[in-house]
């Protein structure tokens, strides 16, 4: 959709020392499921995907809707995520933006976190996701 290829890494699990980039998309999942999912990005990367995704020069993006676009940016994410699960009937809360160097966005301790990182012409950027099935 951005027209920009971003290639996989290898998979971990997220330790207690991964930091994130300075801005990350944050949406909630409920269901039969449970758990979050976060798009980390460098501010330079979320500025470039904002740009493609508003048809914009990167001049004119003023800082919301650089934060629109990765909040719109990680709800496709997580809704893409969604779809593949059905079976778990999950719903997706609305994204939240968090901004800011050194930020932390906490998974609980008995949630398994995978870390997917992707490198694109861009720079690199991280999906950190943590989830687990419910009695629901």
């Amino acid at each position: 959709m951005l027209s920009c290829e971003a290639k996989r890494g290898a998979l971990k699990l997220k330790g207690s020392a991964d930091t994130l980039h300075d801005v990350s998309g944050v949406i909630g999942i409920t269901g039969k499921a449970a758990g979050t999912v976060v798009v980390s990005l460098s501010t330079d990367v979320a500025r470039k995907a904002s740009a493609a995704m508003l048809m914009m020069d990167e001049a004119e993006l003023a800082d919301d809707e650089i934060i629109d676009a990765v909040g719109e940016i990680t709800n496709m994410v997580a809704g893409s995520a969604k779809a593949k699960l059905e079976e778990y009937e999950l719903s997706i809360s609305l994204p939240n933006v968090i901004t800011g160097s050194n930020h932390v966005v906490r998974f609980p301790k008995d949630i398994p976190t995978l870390c997917v990182p992707f490198d694109t012409q861009w720079g690199d950027l991280m999906l950190e996701v943590g989830l687990v099935e419910t009695n629901s």
